[in-house]
């Protein structure tokens, strides 16, 4: 199966926890307690065993009378889940000319990845969704290894195309996000609906973090010579000289970021950046670094 996550981000990750402004001490997400599936409390079931548990939860007396391995599992309160929305239009498709085989969305599954392992290891439940015009997939939270696989298996053809989610097609997101569950959400922001669709989870109560997808082109604009810029997703086209184009796209780019970041801090939305060229593990520090918000350099 496929793993978005390199080595060393993979190993960087394990000094992180999923921490939510409501944590009240205890196990997993906010530090609340847990109620998924796991190594806990009061016995549930057996299951076989899976590449990837922890040997602990066998039970070796079981295994001495059928030569077989079998996981004890239990049950554990646990309430809150982590939810990862990813917008996944057609501008989440964009790369940079410098790094053709890497675009916001191929980021954007190794940031989600990021944030299931994280879950995982807390013993936590993470659903997963992935939002456009052209129709919403979504996987309901779950705990476990599984569920991991699940995830895994649902992102490794994902493909950006249309716009983002209309209305009317958000109503198994709304119908499903718990009053205490975390929400995630990876976007380059560009389309009003995904502000939108933000400041409304925020203004229900649901603790909402950003994370802003951006390439290189738009942080640095070092476009040289003549160049067609399109809209991948309204098909619109300028043809324009790189340099003479630079200082007014810069300026006018931070006016709209700044108008943007506005809008999230007035709704409660903590927010942070990923531009392509940088760690994948550096929103996420950033976000649940020391103390939940710690930045990372």
């Amino acid at each position: 199966m496929i793993d978005f996550l390199p080595p060393d981000v993979r190993s960087r990750l394990k000094g992180l926890r999923l921490v939510t402004r409501r944590a009240v001490g205890g196990q997993g997400i906010g530090l609340h307690q847990s109620h998924s599936r796991g190594a806990g409390l009061e016995f549930a079931q057996y299951r076989a065993y899976e590449r990837g548990d922890e040997p602990r939860q066998i039970d070796w007396k079981l295994y001495a009378r059928s030569d077989k391995f079998f996981v004890r599992e239990a049950e554990r309160e646990s309430p809150v889940a982590v939810w990862i929305l990813m917008d996944t239009s057609a501008s989440m498709a964009q790369t940079d000319s410098g790094r053709p085989d890497w675009s916001r969305l191929d980021a954007a599954k190794a940031l989600t990845q990021g944030m299931a392992e994280l879950a995982l290891s807390q013993g936590d439940r993470f659903g997963w969704a992935a939002l456009s015009d052209q129709g919403l997939k979504l996987l309901a939270p779950a705990a476990g290894t599984r569920q991991r696989d699940r995830l895994l298996l649902e992102l490794q053809p994902l493909r950006g195309g249309g716009g983002f989610a209309r209305e009317d097609q958000l109503s198994p997101i709304w119908e499903r996000i718990g009053a205490r569950d975390l929400v995630v959400v990876l976007s380059d922001c560009f389309d009003p609906g995904v502000v939108e669709f933000m400041e409304t989870l925020a203004a229900a109560g649901r603790e909402v973090l950003a994370i802003e997808m951006l390439t290189l082109g738009e942080r640095d604009f070092s476009f040289r010579g003549g160049h067609r810029f399109r809209d991948p997703e309204t098909g619109e086209e300028l043809i324009g000289d790189g340099p003479a184009l630079r200082v007014e796209f810069l300026r006018r780019f931070a006016e709209a970021r700044a108008a943007l970041h506005g809008r999230l801090d007035r709704a409660g939305v903590r927010h942070t950046e990923h531009v392509l060229d940088q760690p994948i593990d550096r929103p996420l520090r950033r976000l649940f670094g020391a103390h939940g918000a710690a930045e990372y350099a």
